[in-house]
């Protein structure tokens, strides 16, 4: 039994190093050339070099590592570069054709540019490493999975610092869930860099751009406030695009996950568009972007044209934009009304959405909440209960969505703020309980940051993770208090004493 207990840990490590990681280089046995780049890099940019020059070509054996520049001075033909990492003289050296080559000691670099976050992480590598070992114990596997819950926050952090550094921090917003008059282009997923280029290549066009699903969040963003055609938001979850897709009437485009395959009486498959890691067979792909450049959407543009504007399914506003900075914001008003005991306590109840009827729960639970309650969500669980009226506490909403699944480290930025503001040495001695819908492996990697922050009594339903064998649950369950859910009003007790 503890054999395989032991690599059932071991497993769900291996997956959760998978979710966790960024792209690694892999040098082995390869040999590269210099690599031009755009322009003399800025103070901020980050170059990882994959090979350093010896005799004349590169070789993997002498790495170079990650250059961060922190200035850059001397001319436009060749640049001096100030490193907040790594050593020796580096340059920027313009070529004929108006690139640069980044240079050290007077040698050419293979590097990869700041446009992806690229590293290599030796912790990571050495957890790999552990799950081949027959010698630990539970506990010492436990304490892996921990340490990937800390890369997990990391990771989620600097995904973070990317999108607000480049769009702004989320702000309160009231997004408009009917439609206009225009032809559209409904975009779907997660990337904020596609819909950036979709914005921009649909300005004057007359076209219109709604978000769907997990893309709703980009509403939140300063940067796109200033594309009046970005009307609003179309539709539902992911698991309900086969009937929203049918009324939409214009052209979509998946960026990321949450495709369901049409079904084969759909009159909109061949309106659907995929790019990035997205694809389906039938499906014309939009290619990536070359570095430095833009995705070409003008396929999808030129079809919009053709195509019916949008059939109204539902009008109104829904509120969203209450990430950690936002919130910050607010935090003199929501200490004021926990400690007047306006607000009672707040519930987390992020996570993600599915078509099963059992989900109907995280309804029926947002519906019977208690006036003094709040409800903190990300992900695309939120379109159970976002749309229902649930009003506000002295101006505050009871439902709060900080944005996408990935947005779900605004929440834990939010708890580690009040157990701050609170002066609280743990953060489970906030009146917060966590009731986190569960769907896909990539969400365990959420659950391991919560757990690697030291939250406990964390209820995940409607179902636990098919992975979590009754061994490994029994570790979660004494270690902590992960549990499930039973029906809506005994958790109301559970939660509340009522």
């Amino acid at each position: 039994m503890r054999k395989h207990l032991s690599r059932v840990m071991a497993a769900l490590l291996v997956l959760a190093m998978a979710l966790t990681m960024l792209p690694v280089v892999s040098a082995a046995k390869e040999r590269f050339t210099a690599t031009p780049i755009d322009g003399i890099p800025e103070s901020g940019q980050t170059f990882v070099i994959y090979s350093a020059p010896a005799g004349g070509v590169f070789s993997p054996e002498a790495s170079g590592g990650a250059v961060g520049v922190s200035a850059a001075s001397g001319s436009e033909e060749s640049a001096n570069l100030t490193v907040q990492t790594g050593a020796g003289a580096y340059q920027a050296v313009k070529n004929a054709d108006g690139t640069y080559y980044l240079t050290c000691g007077g040698q050419y670099l293979t590097v990869d540019s700041a446009e992806k976050l690229t590293f290599e992480n030796e912790p990571m590598q050495d957890a790999l490493v552990a799950t081949t070992r027959s010698d630990l114990t539970v506990a010492d596997l436990t304490q892996w999975v921990l340490t990937c819950g800390e890369y997990g926050v990391k990771a989620m952090a600097l995904l973070d610092k990317a999108n607000t550094s480049t769009y702004g921090n989320p702000e309160i917003t009231k997004v408009n869930i009917g439609v206009g008059k225009n032809p559209g282009i409904l975009i779907s997923g997660h990337d904020l860099r596609d819909i950036q280029d979709l914005l921009e290549q649909t300005e004057g066009t007359g076209i219109d751009v709604y978000t769907h699903s997990e893309m709703l969040p980009a509403h939140y963003y300063p940067a796109f406030k200033k594309y009046k055609h970005f009307v609003g938001n179309y539709g539902s979850a992911w698991w309900k695009q086969t009937s929203d897709f049918e009324t939409f009437n214009g052209v979509i485009l998946f960026t990321t996950n949450c495709l369901v395959p049409p079904r084969s009486s759909a009159t909109y498959a061949d309106r659907v568009y995929t790019t990035g890691s997205t694809g389906f067979e039938g499906f014309p792909h939009i290619a990536d972007r070359k570095p430095g450049g833009s995705k070409d959407f003008s396929a999808l543009i030129e079809h919009a044209k053709k195509c019916a504007p949008p059939t109204e399914i539902e009008h109104g506003e829904i509120i969203g934009g209450f990430a950690h900075e936002q919130v910050f914001q607010l935090a003199d008003k929501v200490i004021d009304a926990v400690k007047s005991g306006a607000i009672r306590k707040f519930f987390v109840m992020a996570g993600c959405d599915g078509r099963m009827k059992s989900r109907s729960y995280y309804t029926e639970f947002a519906e019977k909440l208690p006036k003094d309650t709040v409800i903190l969500t990300a992900g695309c669980a939120k379109y159970r209960y976002n749309k229902l009226p649930l009003g506000e506490i002295r101006g505050i909403p009871r439902v709060l969505d900080a944005g996408q699944c990935n947005d779900s480290y605004s929440l834990v930025m939010i708890a580690l703020k009040l157990k701050e503001i609170f002066g609280l040495d743990d953060v489970n001695e906030l009146p917060i309980a966590y009731n986190i819908a569960w769907y896909e492996q990539k969400a365990v990697i959420v659950l391991l940051a919560l757990l690697y922050l030291g939250v406990k009594n964390i209820h995940l339903g409607p179902t636990l993770p098919a992975f979590l064998s009754p061994n490994v649950a029994k570790v979660l369950v004494d270690n902590f208090g992960i549990a499930g859910i039973g029906s809506v009003d005994e958790d109301m007790e559970l939660f509340l004493g009522k």
